[in-house]
């Protein structure tokens, strides 16, 4: 758009476009070629800039394709190394901490056995220690109880002989008695004795 002095708008016809304003001036459009106005083609689709969008279209992708040659792929394929050497290192890691505990199993497990195996022993051993000692401790109560047993029989065999010799004195005595007052003079101890024995070994 530009200005004309009124002198200059006298002159001259007014032209397509144009318009007057209040003031007096001109105002006219420049700066599009007869024709380029509505042909509704959107620019990207306007065959006349084909050359020019192709050109730009290498560039960019020219300079895409060095950015990601120089710049995002080597640091995507640091990223996916290191990643790599992490996932590695962690695999040892874990290999090398799997292997020491298989060890450690190993080593507990052989422990136990060789424990339960000295527990075993050792209960074995206490076992016969206890039955060696309770065979003995048998012994010596039944040695002592067959002691004081034949003690016991000595004695009441003792108090039996005793009794017996007791009880043949009162049985002659008894019997003395008895034959006084049944026959009147007394009868002579030796009868009475053998009244006694004769009783007895028929009893």
């Amino acid at each position: 758009m530009m200005f004309v002095t009124p002198a200059y708008a006298q002159e001259g016809a007014p032209a397509n476009g144009e318009t007057h304003g209040a003031a007096g001036t001109v105002h006219t459009e420049t700066g599009v070629a007869p024709g380029e106005h509505g042909t509704g083609i959107f620019p990207p689709f306007d065959q006349s800039t084909y050359p020019s969008q192709l050109l730009w279209l290498v560039i960019t992708f020219g300079l895409f394709y060095l950015v990601m040659q120089k710049v995002i792929v080597p640091r995507i394929g640091g990223i996916l190394e290191h990643r790599h050497d992490r996932i590695a290192q962690d695999l040892d890691e874990a290999s090398r901490l799997k292997a020491e505990a298989d060890a450690a199993v190993e080593t507990y497990e052989k422990e136990l056995a060789a424990a339960r195996a000295k527990a075993g022993t050792i209960a074995d051993t206490a076992r016969d220690a206890a039955k060696t000692k309770a065979s003995a401790d048998r012994a010596a109560i039944e040695a002592e109880l067959a002691e004081k047993l034949a003690a016991a029989e000595a004695r009441i065999a003792e108090i039996k002989a005793s009794a017996f010799a007791e009880v043949g004195a009162i049985a002659e005595d008894t019997a003395s008695a008895i034959v006084d007052q049944l026959i009147g003079p007394k009868a002579s101890a030796d009868d009475v004795k053998a009244a006694v024995a004769a009783a007895k070994v028929e009893a």
